[in-house]
């Protein structure tokens, strides 16, 4: 059992975190998802191959803590809202435009985090999981048209938000640190002098 639920782990692990964009939440999901593959086995039927399984089980689980953050207040900096939309907002401002992988993948995970959730989990289980459309349609319960369907708008998407990201002018540190401020403004409006500030 034990070397069952660890060579799944890793796998359904990025699954649950592409689809919750949140660390926590994923560790949390994966391990509901490893319990309940363990209950679960023996009624596993091998009408579908067991990693087919265990990603339906660990989407599930993530789809269930996707439910359960909007039930509770979103206090940490750190977690995504569910449009996601400040976040990336911050982000796009907050980092260095430094050409990279880790400011690529977060960039990317910032992106999936503001696709809607059925276009997300398609995305996540075929560009990450690299299941084909036969297997997500038996995870989702959906037709294979649909699946498609939800893949080709989820990478419009994507590729539209990653296009429009790129194409903002580089701001580096230095630049933005060397930027003047804005004049203070005096209650009329007009800017503040020395002589009114004496």
């Amino acid at each position: 059992m034990g070397r069952l639920l660890a060579a799944q782990y890793d796998r359904c692990f990025a699954v649950c975190r592409r689809i919750l964009s949140n660390d926590e939440d994923a560790l949390d999901a994966t391990q509901e998802a490893m319990i309940a593959i363990a209950r679960g086995l023996r009624r596993f039927d091998g009408r579908s191959a067991f990693p087919t399984w265990c990603f339906r089980v660990a989407t599930n689980a993530a789809l269930d803590e996707l439910r359960r953050r909007r039930r509770r207040p979103v206090t940490a900096p750190d977690r995504l809202r569910d449009d996601g939309a400040p976040l990336f907002a911050e982000a796009s401002t907050g980092l260095d435009r430094v050409a990279g992988p880790v400011t690529d993948r977060l960039t990317v995970e910032i992106a999936l985090g503001r696709l809607p959730e059925d276009q997300r989990v398609a995305v996540v289980l075929r560009d990450i999981a690299d299941l084909d459309y036969a297997e997500i349609a038996e995870i989702l319960t959906v037709p294979i048209g649909t699946v498609r369907s939800r893949i080709f708008r989820g990478r419009a998407a994507l590729a539209e938000m990653l296009a429009a990201r790129r194409s903002e002018p580089a701001v580096t540190r230095t630049q933005r640190n060397a930027a003047p401020d804005p004049p203070v403004k005096a209650g009329d409006g007009s800017p503040m002098t020395d002589q009114a500030l004496s």
